[in-house]
């Protein structure tokens, strides 16, 4: 009989809070996601996702309690299993695509380069075209083609489709659902929760800081009768 190799979770939070000086960006998150999930992070502005996906990536260090990635806290090690969108685009626009999928090689021994051009064809992008000769929606989809060609375990996207047009959206989603392996974990930070909605599995809402709904998708469904779009906008209403 084969012994099976016990994984933690791909991400744990405990405790977890961030100060910007004296007003609170994180407060007390409490958090464990498996490996194998879509979860969207949802939430209004100024409510910490992005704060949040920031700290899983190692790039913002906790005011107080602790994140972990694979067991380990964020470090040059993890940084090797998370691959992050962040919400601004930081890719310098004087370089062209195929110069900035040699630097992701470079820098990262999981990407697929051949996959990542596969992905561009299909979008009809120009691999030899610069960055600011692009649409800010065009250079959003590069941005997202050359993390999601990335064998990670953890995928962090915050605002993965807010500049991207209605007509390329679906091909985006299913980018994302076909390109992350099925023992890894995507985690969407989005306000256009109607478009995310059927690839989401788990819903995490946010408020303050807080997390004041984890839940899986279906489940929130079935409890409200509703769509998680709709339960969002019934809970945030107000702000």
């Amino acid at each position: 009989m084969t012994e099976q190799i016990h994984q933690p979770p791909i991400l744990e939070c405990h405790q977890l809070c961030k100060f910007y000086g004296s007003r609170p960006a994180l407060q007390g998150i409490d958090l464990v996601l498996p490996r194998g999930r879509i979860v969207g992070l949802l939430g209004p502005n100024g409510s910490g996702k992005t704060t949040l996906m920031k700290l899983c990536a190692g790039l913002l260090t906790p005011t107080r309690g602790e994140v972990l990635i694979n067991g380990y806290a964020p470090s040059v090690e993890t940084k090797a299993h998370v691959s992050y969108l962040p919400d601004k685009n930081y890719l310098g626009d004087w370089m062209n695509i195929d110069r900035l999928m040699g630097l992701f090689a470079d820098f990262y021994a999981d990407f697929d380069r051949h996959r990542a051009t596969e992905m561009l064809h299909m979008l009809g992008i120009d691999p030899s075209q610069r960055l600011k000769s692009m649409s800010k929606g065009t250079q959003e989809k590069v941005q997202l083609i050359l993390v999601m060609s990335r064998q990670s375990d953890l995928y962090l996207l915050d605002e993965p489709i807010g500049g991207i047009d209605p007509a390329a959206r679906d091909y985006i989603l299913r980018t994302i659902l076909q390109n992350y392996r099925e023992d890894s974990t995507v985690i969407l930070s989005t306000h256009l929760i109607a478009d995310v909605e059927p690839v989401l599995e788990e819903v995490l809402f946010i408020r303050e800081g807080k997390i004041v709904l984890e839940e899986s998708a279906d489940e929130l469904r079935d409890r409200t009768g509703g769509s998680v779009d709709a339960h969002f906008r019934e809970v945030f209403r107000t702000w």
